[in-house]
């Protein structure tokens, strides 16, 4: 479980590190700059992986004495 939450720094590293690679207007993706794009899709894997660490920590079981 411990190494799962890791995982959490995978969005803050792609936003971080993401206006330095990707800063270009084009390709336009659903209308949106590419960076744009990039940075709504870090928002979103955060919440996807949240939920992923959320239901696979042992203390959010029933029957766990938290």
């Amino acid at each position: 479980m411990k190494h799962l939450q890791w995982l959490g720094l995978l969005p803050f590293l792609g936003m971080l590190g993401g206006p330095f690679v990707f800063n270009r207007v084009e390709p336009l993706v659903l209308g949106m700059p590419f960076l744009l794009a990039w940075l709504v899709g870090c928002t979103v894997a955060t919440a996807a992986i949240m939920g992923v660490i959320y239901l696979t920590d042992p203390a959010n079981r029933p029957g766990s004495d938290r």
